[in-house]
């Protein structure tokens, strides 16, 4: 019987090491998803080339002080993104940033490639107007939070954020311990008392993949008086930008 039991829980336990390393090194391809570029109507293409890599940014140029910089989420083609862009804020310069791997960029996607890549972005762009917003969304908040802790933007738009990315994978994988597993962590939570720029947290009602506890737990991070919560109350973590309402919110700022 003992050596039965024995026998049991050393199979358990393979089974449980297994999950940990298919999490362990499969993890980045969970993580980013990505995605070909599809718009290319009215849009200008700004290349980095960060580690000798091809980094696009779909870009809508205009003159003046005015910019945002948008991050999207990790399934994201950003670049279907600049038709609402655009209409929204039609004084402003927009620039959407093609993760690597991602709409035609070269590379391998990583949290110290994304930043990096941001921070460069963020600093071509500032050259040429005095006023950056900072928009991200979902993955793209952990970014665009991170863009805002070392630089001077204007404002900074954080669409369905988190605390840090344990939140989620702890949500996705209760029995495992996924603190210790990742390596790309997006700690939010790290950044945020950085932060002087006016900040909007969207989060919506019905988010099936940033728990609420995680978003709320990071509007706390901020000091007092920089950050304003907004929830949508229809709409999912995919559907956001359905809303009526989406775009309006992230103009009023």
């Amino acid at each position: 019987m003992k050596k039965a039991l024995f026998s049991i829980g050393r199979i358990v336990a393979g089974v449980y090491v297994g999950l940990c390393a298919l999490l362990y090194f499969g993890q980045r391809s969970m993580i980013y998803i990505p995605q070909p570029r599809n718009y290319r109507v009215g849009i200008s293409l700004v290349t980095l080339h960060p580690d000798g890599q091809n980094v696009l940014v779909s870009s809508r140029p205009h003159d003046g002080d005015d910019a945002l910089i948008y991050f999207g989420g990790n399934a994201e083609d950003v670049s279907l993104d600049m038709p609402e862009f655009s209409e929204a804020f039609p004084k402003a310069a927009i620039y959407l940033l093609h993760y690597r791997g991602y709409g035609g960029s070269t590379g391998e996607a990583t949290e110290k490639s994304l930043v990096s890549d941001a921070l460069e972005l963020f600093d071509l762009v500032h050259t040429q107007h005095r006023n950056v917003l900072i928009v991200g969304r979902s993955l793209g908040s952990g970014i665009a939070v991170q863009v805002a802790s070392q630089r001077r933007v204007i404002r900074l738009v954080l669409i369905t954020p988190y605390d840090g990315l344990k939140d989620i994978a702890a949500n996705e994988y209760p029995f495992l311990p996924v603190g210790l597993l990742l390596k790309d962590k997006f700690e939010s939570w790290r950044y945020a008392a950085k932060i002087t720029a006016p900040t909007l947290i969207i989060a919506v009602g019905n988010d099936e993949l940033v728990p609420r506890s995680s978003t709320d737990r990071l509007k706390t991070r901020f000091k007092d008086g920089v950050a304003r919560y907004v929830v949508i109350p229809n709409a999912g973590h995919n559907t956001i930008s359905d809303s009526q309402s989406y775009m309006t919110i992230i103009k009023s700022g």
